[in-house]
């Protein structure tokens, strides 16, 4: 009778066919994650509220010394919406970094897959030379660029004037054109050694066997990158070019050491440094806490698509 009865008892524990059994969820992993969360959230979460609330106020030089913020509401939101100069500013900022992450990414894949094939002293040379661009500090490298196209005794326009073209005492920064391709340039190589290091150890991770066997069943080396190359490492390309377009959206330094080094700044602004303008030069924090938002929800809305992804990734 015992026999039988246990016999039951494990029958019955058995869930049945097609419905599997629930594992018991520990909530020890979630306490473990409590302290890092909370410092997260006071460290995020403290910034962005005062940005909201000072977004609805009319926050200037006066509030700065102890006078109480009048409450506007949307009223700071309404003022840019109606702005054709902020839609401007928008637009030039949208297109200045998917130019810049475009050509960064292009740059960053070629550099890694040169650095996978080329010999042991050109990768360590290669590599050297990278990790020396992208430990170098940022006005320390905007003072070397600034010196290279000095529009009087620049070594760019020298050696373009001694190949015939017509640029001597071009201005490269009084043009919003040359400024921006001049922006560009910096930008992208103070982040291709960070895309090419990622994408280099993405690379690594490429089974050599199954290279091999595409090679043997007459796979081209252009078909082997994008069949088999390009979809094992997806991840850490949609990683890098997530990153990349957020960082390009809201540069900062380099177009305002740019400015400062002798262009027209309403020319030129892009939302870092047109929130610089609303905020430090012109003592209108709340335009300015407006404008950061905007940036904040243009960032999610790009970054979106990738994390959508991501989920579904989780989900299957």
């Amino acid at each position: 009778m015992t026999a039988e009865t246990t016999i039951q008892g494990a029958a019955l524990s058995i869930a049945p066919s097609g419905q599997p059994r629930r594992r018991r969820r520990s909530i020890t992993p979630y306490l473990l994650l409590v302290p890092a969360t909370g410092i997260l959230v006071l460290a995020m979460g403290y910034p962005l509220v005062w940005q909201v609330i000072t977004s609805m106020q009319q926050f200037g030089l006066a509030q700065q010394f102890g006078q109480p913020a009048p409450f506007v509401g949307f009223a700071n939101y309404i003022t840019l919406a109606t702005d054709p100069y902020m839609w401007t500013v928008i637009a030039r900022s949208i297109a200045f970094c998917f130019a810049a992450a475009g050509l960064t990414m292009l740059i960053g894949v070629l550099v890694a897959l040169l650095m996978q094939v080329a010999p042991r002293g050109v990768r360590i040379a290669l590599q050297i030379s990278l990790l020396l661009a992208w430990a170098m500090p940022v006005v320390a490298a905007m003072t070397v660029w600034n010196w290279l196209f000095n529009w009087r005794s620049g070594v760019v326009n020298w050696l373009l004037t001694r190949l015939g073209l017509p640029f001597d005492g071009h201005n490269w920064l009084q043009d919003p054109l040359s400024f921006y391709a001049v922006a560009v340039i910096i930008v992208v190589w103070m982040s291709v050694p960070f895309v090419a290091f990622s994408i280099y150890a993405g690379l690594t991770q490429v089974p050599d066997e199954v290279l091999e066997a595409a090679q043997m069943d007459g796979a081209r080396g252009a078909q082997r990158f994008w069949n088999i190359v390009v979809p094992i490492i997806r991840p850490v390309l949609a990683i890098v070019l997530l990153l990349q377009v957020i960082w390009d959206l809201r540069v900062f330094t380099q177009i305002k050491l740019l400015q400062d080094a002798g262009s027209i700044a309403s020319e030129t602004n892009l939302l870092g440094t047109y929130i610089y303008q609303l905020g430090t030069g012109s003592s209108n924090f709340g335009l300015a806490s407006a404008v950061s938002i905007f940036v904040l929800i243009l960032t999610i809305v790009i970054s979106a698509a990738y994390v959508r992804s991501m989920l579904k990734a989780d989900e299957s």
